[in-house]
């Protein structure tokens, strides 16, 4: 059957209808009456409310882990609202007034994501000597403060399309904070897989939520939690580290994946644990390692650079500020001394919020934090918190959000 297509002829009526359009457009525009949206749209509200811009918090309840040297932050919406959910295994981000400095710090929350619809989110911090925003939080936060924080930030959470049912998690340290949520929410019946912590601590009384732990094991036999102690021996208890032969000893013979969290130290040692395992990298998977100690330490890391200190010069809309800069931290670390609002949420080079440019100068970016897109190196973009001078630099950052 013949189609019956009419073609309009193409000349010079055309070209002038094409160049045209935008006055057209314009004129149909500037015809309608200028109201002003008032309509409340449901959808958008409820997106707004999951994903805020910030949320104003007060510490509602201070939990003392003692002999672990560390302190959960009970945090509640200060407006009485839910707060943002969050899934478990994801961090927030808190902006913290420090002196001059108004810092960040990331935090992998540490209660169940059931909480949220109760307005509250909790937050474990570990005693971090010679560090700025962790000790100073343990000596003055106290019940009643407010706090700003973020949504539910991260991609450390349970994939059922991506990860085994069985879970084979690696912590040290505060590392166990994504993982007692986890538990929660498996208790809580939010997530369904099955959970197996290898936990190393110094001793038994260093051991970090033993009771919160032991709690959940008692109700769901999803939850497992092996402790490993690398300076006691003690019955019932592992002793060491923890390696591949640990692993594969709880792993079982069935599938499983691995999730790794825990200081930097800790990192460097199971991860070539791990490769021994032959695992599918997407059977792999690891909180942010954040940025490393450690630098002059890193491959192709120009060893002549350490313990120097540059002058930075920061650019931020009108403002030009001149501070120093130590070649041996993150370039975000000297823009937030002096004193400069700037953005930043998971500080370890993964999620772009600090993206600045390099005006002028140099700088070293470890491959393992360095999370920038292609586009972004080869116009001299950089994160600032996972990125080291070495030499005096000019950057522009951009404005905070909030």
């Amino acid at each position: 059957m013949a189609l019956n297509i009419k073609v309009g002829p193409i000349g010079l009526l055309d070209m002038l209808k094409f160049a045209n359009l935008d006055k057209d457009r314009d004129k149909v525009i500037n015809a309608a009456p200028a109201k002003e949206i008032t309509a409340n749209f449901p959808i958008n509200n409820f997106a707004k409310s999951q994903h805020p811009d910030y949320q104003k918090f007060v510490i509602d309840e201070i939990i003392d882990h003692t002999s672990a040297g560390a302190k959960t932050f009970v945090l509640k919406r200060a407006d009485g609202k839910t707060a943002s959910y969050f899934r478990a295994g994801q961090y927030i981000s808190l902006k913290l007034p420090i002196g001059d400095s108004v810092v960040s710090r990331p935090y992998s929350i540490s209660s169940s994501p059931k909480w949220a619809f109760e307005g509250k989110v909790a937050v474990t911090v570990k005693t971090n000597p010679g560090g700025f925003a962790a000790d100073w939080m343990l000596t003055n936060f106290k019940v009643g403060d407010e706090v700003i924080g973020s949504e539910g930030l991260g991609n450390f959470c349970y994939e059922s399309y991506r990860d085994a049912n069985h879970v084979i998690a690696l912590a040290g340290g505060s590392g166990i904070t994504p993982f007692l949520s986890m538990a929660y929410a498996i208790r809580d019946g939010i997530e369904d897989f099955k959970l197996t912590i290898l936990f190393g601590s110094r001793n038994e009384e260093a051991i970090l939520f033993k009771k919160e732990f032991d709690e959940i094991c008692a109700v769901t036999d999803k939850v497992k939690v092996v402790h490993v102690l690398s300076n006691e021996e003690k019955e019932g208890y592992e002793h060491g580290f923890i390696t591949a032969e640990l692993i594969q000893k709880y792993a079982g013979n069935e599938p499983y994946s691995i999730f790794i969290c825990g200081p930097e130290a800790m990192y460097r040692f199971v991860q070539k644990e791990v490769v021994k395992l032959q695992l599918d990298k997407k059977y792999v998977r690891q909180e942010f390692l954040g940025a490393t100690k450690t630098v002059w330490e890193q491959p192709g890391y120009p060893k002549e650079a350490k313990d120097k200190v540059f002058k930075l010069t920061v650019k931020q809309g009108d403002k030009e500020i001149v501070c120093d800069c130590n070649a041996n931290e993150p370039i975000l670390v000297a823009v937030e001394r002096a004193g400069i609002k700037a953005p930043s949420r998971c500080r370890a080079g993964e999620c772009g919020w600090c993206r600045s440019r390099v005006i002028s100068g140099e700088v070293f970016v470890p491959e393992e934090t360095d999370g920038r897109r292609w586009a972004d190196k080869q116009s001299s973009e950089i994160h600032p918190c996972a990125s080291f001078a070495l030499s005096d630099l000019t950057i522009v950052v951009p404005g905070e959000y909030f």
